[in-house]
């Protein structure tokens, strides 16, 4: 029993992560139709943009909390200027164009941001600074501590606030509008490629927190970092149903859950042939499943069947 909640916690916190990166999948595809496989890179460049700015505030004795939030700061906002360039050079001259066109666009700048980060920051592993609490608390026998916890806080306050920008503000209603029919929203006076842009921003914005997040709970970052969690991110939001944030939430939870479970009992179902670090195997089963028996996901998808 001790070992199925370690499990399940372990999975809410790595599912919170996967949620927060599905967003920005999912608002993407939303408006535009188009799968943006350089997001998980865009968390790349947040996460090491965050290190390199906090190294620096740690090296004039700056305090941790203060250095969290500059750090988390200018990430945000260097992964929103990158998200606005990738959308502005590469997405928006394409978008009249076949839908491959974009896709191995997105593949293209996916590489390209991958290579750009080696040459500027090395191909090494580097050690993210413990400047969060360390302190562990044990829940009928399983433990969790004080990062994982402000993982989860965090990821609900985030998506809480998307929700409320995209169902309450004038702005969410504009994206609702673009998502729905461009032509019509924008005859309605919307200008659908400040919207455009301005998804594209919002979802890099979430990138640059999960890849902080991410990078403060294993301690490290790297410039590979964010393809396979990109992929899995992905994977997420087709399972909740891409185009869709509550199903983007509900999927990267899900997974979160799936892949930790299957970890933790891989072992003992395989009599010991299989170990945890076959994780990775289950997110593409789940990719395989849902696109052969459920491809609009469990919320299903508007913006796909009017496509």
């Amino acid at each position: 029993m001790e070992i199925l909640l370690q499990q399940i916690l372990n999975g809410l916190v790595q599912g919170s992560v996967y949620a927060l990166v599905a967003l920005g999948y999912t608002m993407v595809y939303g408006i535009l139709g188009l799968i943006n496989f350089a997001h998980g890179e865009v968390l790349m460049v947040g996460a090491m943009v965050a290190l390199s700015v906090m190294l620096k505030l740690i090296a004039v004795g700056l305090a941790a909390p203060l250095v969290l939030l500059f750090g988390l700061l200018v990430a945000v906002l260097v992964c929103m200027a990158l998200g606005y360039s990738i959308e502005r050079i590469a997405y928006r001259p394409l978008r009249n164009a076949p839908r491959l066109a974009p896709l191995i666009t997105a593949i293209g700048v996916s590489i390209v941001l991958q290579n750009l980060a080696m040459i500027f920051w090395g191909r090494e592993y580097r050690a993210f600074p413990a400047l969060l609490p360390s302190g562990s608390h044990t829940i009928a026998g399983a433990v969790i501590n004080d990062t994982q916890l402000i993982i989860i806080f965090v990821s609900l306050l985030v998506m809480a606030g998307l929700m409320a920008l995209v169902h309450r503000t004038r702005l969410g209603r504009a994206m609702r509008a673009v998502a729905e029919n461009p032509a019509a929203a924008q005859l309605m006076g919307v200008d659908t490629n400040r919207v455009i842009s301005v998804t594209f921003m919002l979802g890099s914005a979430l990138a640059a927190v999960a890849g902080l997040m991410v990078s403060a709970n294993y301690g490290i970052v790297h410039y590979y970092m964010g393809f396979i969690l990109g992929l899995k991110a992905f994977t997420a939001a087709v399972l909740g149903g891409i185009g869709n944030l509550r199903g983007a939430m509900l999927g990267g939870v899900l997974l979160g859950l799936i892949e930790s479970l299957g970890a933790g009992y891989i072992g003992g179902l395989t009599g010991g042939f299989l170990g945890s670090n076959y994780q990775d195997v289950f997110a593409f089963f789940v990719l395989i499943a849902v696109l052969v028996f459920r491809p609009s996901g469990l919320l299903g998808e508007r913006v796909a069947e009017r496509a």
